[in-house]
């Protein structure tokens, strides 16, 4: 497929040395993040508990983070625009520290809403810059390096963040789980106000730069990839523990050992993901949905076997640890200097993902029975892996090393 893209779209330079204390603060950024928004998985008894509410009311709080970052990302990349992009970043990040107080502090649902509300814009905003300020942090030849070193902050985040919770909640109380997020958040602002230097704004998006990075054929195949390959995982994830309690059998202790050697599977799954999009992003991310493919249909033909439950599980974890890094370098090298629209798009498309998967997977659950999403995961994992590898796109050698603006002239392939 021919997807020769304009190269004056695209005329942005990375540094000449990567600013890895930068990059590092980054990580945290995003640990902080993804545990604050994860939090509540582990806390939801004790939450709707103290404010009296029920655990569904409690539950939308997940909820309305996840809609409000969709649609925070790209109007935080549109309206900041003119604005230095460390002054953003910060900006960001005091939300996390903001939002987790007043979860801790909550006296009502209202509250709670409110404070996840603004974590959600916070969220939001990070993850539509996240690639751009890679690309102006690192240069071209490590790229995907420094993704993976960022993406470390989620792979962290969600081995550490329902146990942690769960730990703190019960041994101090619900509010305290919130007060060490905010800590967490305390520490990046300052770890950022040290290392970020200042990125002055520089051809900032728009709706119309939104609108016209979606005419290129390149990022209509990535987004359409991570649509796919997301909500393959999150339509059976979701309901991984009744899948665990019923298939395969097991009690609440293997079940959670399980868990923690998927986040850990997955934390490998990340850095072997770098590696892998140094080399070829496309690559990367078909790997990636195929090894997803293959692992949950494994589970769905012999779920029934517990040694085979708990490898297809692991492998699994590992390849859905490589699709964030895989999926934000494709992204990065097929946008060019137009990197904030993108990421904008990508981060839409994952949230997207994310609440569709989980609904659609909660439907054939119902009409199903547990097992019943796994063969839906396995077959749009591999109609991802199908199209990422037949379009000839995003070929990325790191023995090359191509500037961005020879990606950009050239067919990415």
């Amino acid at each position: 497929m021919d997807m020769k893209i304009n190269a004056e779209n695209r005329a942005q330079t990375g540094p000449d040395k990567a600013a890895w204390p930068a990059i590092f603060s980054l990580s945290l950024g995003v640990f902080g993040l993804v545990t604050a928004e994860f939090l509540p998985v582990s806390l939801l008894t004790p939450i709707s508990a103290d404010l009296g509410v029920s655990v569904g009311a409690a539950g939308q709080s997940m909820t309305m983070t996840a809609i409000v970052a969709a649609f925070a990302g790209p109007g935080i990349v549109i309206y900041s625009k003119r604005l230095d992009r460390r002054h953003v970043l910060l900006g960001l990040t005091l939300m996390l520290v903001v939002s987790s107080i007043l979860s801790a502090l909550a006296p009502n649902l209202a509250v709670l809403y409110a404070a996840r509300i603004l974590l959600g814009v916070g969220l939001g905003g990070f993850w539509a810059l996240s690639l751009a300020l890679a690309m102006r942090l690192a240069p071209d030849a490590i790229l995907p390096r420094a993704m993976a070193v960022i993406m470390t902050g989620v792979s962290l985040a969600t081995v550490c963040a329902a146990p942690l919770g769960a730990w703190i909640g019960a041994t101090f109380g619900w509010r305290y789980a919130f007060l060490l997020a905010a800590a967490i958040g305390m520490l990046t602002l300052f770890l950022q106000f040290v290392t970020v230097p200042s990125l002055p704004a520089k051809a900032g998006a728009s709706l119309a730069s939104l609108i016209g990075i979606l005419r290129r054929p390149i990022i209509r195949v990535g987004l359409t990839t991570i649509l796919l390959v997301v909500a393959a995982h999150f339509a059976s994830f979701t309901y991984i523990r009744p899948f665990l309690e019923t298939v395969p059998q097991f009690g609440i202790t293997e079940i959670s050992a399980i868990l923690l050697v998927f986040g850990i599977g997955g934390f490998f799954g990340n850095i072997l993901g770098g590696l892998l999009a140094e080399r070829s992003t496309r690559v990367a991310l078909a790997t990636a949905a195929s090894a997803l493919s293959l692992a949950t249909l494994a589970l769905f033909a012999f779920g029934t076997v517990p040694s085979l439950a708990i490898l297809g599980t692991v492998v699994w974890g590992v390849a859905f640890g490589a699709v964030p890094v895989a999926a934000q370098s494709f992204t990065t090298r097929a946008a060019g200097d137009e990197a904030e629209s993108a990421g904008a798009l990508m981060l839409t498309t994952f949230q997207i993902a994310i609440s569709g998967g989980a609904v659609l997977g909660g439907l054939l659950v119902e009409m199903q029975g547990a097992a019943g999403s796994l063969i839906f995961s396995a077959v749009a994992a591999l109609a991802a892996a199908s199209l990422i590898a037949t379009s000839g796109v995003a070929k990325n050698h790191a023995a090359s090393s191509p500037s961005r603006s020879d990606l950009a002239g050239s067919d990415i392939a």
